[in-house]
């Protein structure tokens, strides 16, 4: 069975990830720095590499000992406001960093990789449901380091015969059947568990504006189950294992919306626990809706989610409270 190299694998989507490639039978290298990865997300059954990728030397080794087939690439910072506050942090790490991970592939003769790029790259929504030939227009560091990597892919697609997916993510949410890989994220910024966080600890749940131009007055965004987003990259490194496959770029989401008060309610009647809320001044930059056109997904790939916004949840709140029984 071929060796795939999934960086940022100790990483809350990169775990979920190897989970699925593991039980397909799939031999796994991970390469995580843990400076946000955890130790407790590494697969028992992987390679494990704590390895920065900005370290030339230590990546070129692991190329060395390790005969890799296809990089599934998800080492990279996350955090919007983060990317906002210091920039160079985000440049060197999911630019520099990925600039070396290519380098080293070329070096190698590594013809496929996956990317974990984002929504992000389409900035404010000119359109819904957003397709993949929206503009990009980020509006922020975080966003603006997705488009220049899937550029470089572009680049080196054309230098060296690279086969790629980049494959941009709306919002991923939920944790593994097994109950061992869900959000660890430190600072945690995501809704569904800092909702849940909220529940179990009597504290209130800061909502963020609550007169957009929606339905309900708050945002509404496009949920999938990180499960299904790792059954979609197993789809991806069959794809690309096909001679005749082309390189391309593929949202991966739902096409369905929930505002932030639907979700407040799904938590609520999942959890039987009241979600007290707390209406905050808005965030700049953050778009009233948000839904992924994944019809490319469906063609391209054969995917589509098959877990509900419910499914997400309840898989979130097994997690979060305690009461998955992670198997190993």
């Amino acid at each position: 069975m071929k060796n795939l190299l999934v960086t940022g694998g100790a990483g809350y989507i990169g775990s979920n990830i190897v989970k699925v490639l593991i039980d397909k039978g799939y031999k796994v290298v991970i390469l995580d720095s843990l400076v946000t990865g955890k130790e407790k997300l590494i697969h028992p059954d992987a390679a494990f590499c704590n390895v920065d990728l900005l370290d030339l030397e230590a990546v070129r080794k692991i190329f060395a000992e390790n005969t890799i087939d296809t990089v599934l690439h998800f080492a990279g910072y996350s955090l919007v406001g983060e990317s906002q506050k210091d920039p160079q942090k985000y440049y060197e790490n999911n630019v520099l960093g990925g600039l070396i991970l290519l380098r080293v592939m070329e070096e190698f003769e590594c013809k496929k990789i996956i990317f974990s790029s984002s929504a992000a790259v389409y900035g404010v929504p000119r359109y819904i449901p957003i397709d993949e030939k929206h503009q990009l227009k980020p509006i922020n560091v975080y966003g603006e380091t997705k488009v220049l990597f899937e550029k470089m892919l572009e680049y080196y697609s054309g230098k060296n015969e690279l086969k790629y997916l980049s494959l941009r993510y709306f919002n991923a949410g939920g944790a593994s059947d097994c109950g061992k890989y869900g959000e660890m994220h430190d600072p945690e910024t995501h809704l569904i568990p800092n909702v849940l966080k909220a529940i179990l600890a009597g504290e209130p749940v800061n909502v963020f504006g609550d007169d957009y131009e929606t339905e309900d007055g708050t945002c509404v965004r496009d949920y999938v189950h990180v499960v299904d987003l790792a059954e979609a990259h197993l789809k991806g490194v069959e794809y690309l294992d096909h001679e005749e496959s082309t390189s391309e770029i593929i949202n991966l989401g739902s096409g369905k919306g929930f505002s932030v008060k639907q979700i407040l309610d799904a938590c609520g009647k999942v959890t039987g626990k009241d979600v007290k809320v707390v209406v905050a001044e808005k965030r700049a930059g953050d778009p009233p809706v948000l839904i992924a056109g994944f019809d490319k997904a469906k063609s391209v790939l054969g995917w589509s989610p098959a877990r509900s916004v419910y499914d997400i949840v309840e898989s979130a709140w097994k997690f979060e409270s305690g009461q998955a029984k992670p198997k190993f």
